[in-house]
């Protein structure tokens, strides 16, 4: 039934433009045998929306991944760049935030690992609403910004990475994960969680034992909430996991060399000496860096989604 049900919301848009399209053309054809100019106008703004929301649902159909409905898991580590790093990591939850606000999509900080001076050394999100995860998946990789460094006295211009990696947020069922598989710390919050969180142990974290992969949680008042939420992001951490040894392993089978992702920049900030935005995947850019720092985004990731679906033998986490 919940198959049938996503089915139907695919199609049943499909078929109200279609009719629309319909009507719209037999207005058209009443209009070749009597010209009205008020008319002319009215139709002409009838098709630019509907235009638009062909456009709209055509973006939809790059989104049919077995994962794209669901929510993700995004998280950001500074790189090189010290300081710089993890304030460009705050930059980047930022920009993600303002991103998910403007969609209407839940955001919540379930993990923070403050830098040494300002910013992020770490961050993760838990982004919820419907197709997170596929628009998300775009951004997954190393983010490059170039700037005059706020940091530096003699107002050099620095470079700093950071790391992007986004999940698909799963039923812990899917990857059967076995209590016996589970090794559970408690320990105290050291992120900005407020006096409670800070003095009493309800911090989590959660081994792997398999392998070896861990997830935690210190921003929830209890134990119990910031347990529950740590072994949604475990799920999906060991997901990826699995489905990134099964691509592996599709890979070599082609004969592909697999780069490593770190050092790989897909996309660049630049703010001085110029002002520019550039997507090294899809050569995409804007030169309206504030407007992209401050969430608008959806151009570079509808870019990223026609790219790969163009690619002949693009191997894509689904």
């Amino acid at each position: 039934m919940q198959q049938m049900a996503r089915l139907r919301e695919r199609i049943e848009p499909y078929e109200q433009l279609l009719a629309q399209a319909n009507e719209y053309a037999e207005w058209l054809s009443l209009l070749q045998m009597e010209y009205d100019e008020a008319t002319a106008r009215e139709i002409a703004a009838q098709v630019e929306a509907l235009k638009r929301e062909v456009e709209k649902l055509d973006l939809l159909t790059l989104l049919s991944g077995e994962y794209d409905r669901h929510n993700a898991i995004l998280e950001i580590d500074a790189g090189a760049g010290g300081t710089e790093a993890c304030d460009w990591v705050q930059m980047l939850l930022r920009m993600y935030l303002r991103w998910a606000q403007r969609r209407g999509f839940r955001t919540e900080i379930v993990d923070e690992t403050p830098g040494s001076v300002v910013g992020y050394a770490s961050v993760g999100i838990l982004v919820e609403g419907e197709y997170a995860y596929g628009l998300l998946k775009s951004e997954h990789g190393v983010h490059r910004l170039v700037r005059i460094s706020p940091f530096d006295a003699n107002k050099r211009r620095h470079t700093s990475f950071a790391l992007v990696e986004v999940m698909p947020e799963v039923e812990e069922e899917v990857v059967q994960l076995n209590p016996e598989d589970l090794k559970i710390d408690t320990y105290r919050a050291s992120g900005h969680g407020g006096q409670h969180v800070n003095k009493t142990e309800s911090a989590v974290r959660i081994t792997h034992l398999p392998t070896g992969i861990t997830a935690s949680c210190q921003n929830e008042r209890s134990q119990h909430q910031n347990r529950a939420v740590a072994m949604k992001v475990l799920a999906a951490r060991v997901a990826e996991y699995y489905r990134r040894q099964q691509q592996q392993k599709m890979q070599q089978l082609r004969g592909e060399v697999v780069p490593a992702e770190w050092g790989h920049q897909i996309r660049s900030y630049v703010l001085q000496p110029y002002t520019l935005v550039k997507d090294h995947r899809t050569d995409y850019e804007t030169s309206n860096v504030q407007a992209v720092l401050d969430g608008e985004i959806d151009a570079f990731i509808e870019a990223y989604l026609r790219w790969n679906a163009s690619r002949p033998s693009a191997v894509d986490i689904k």
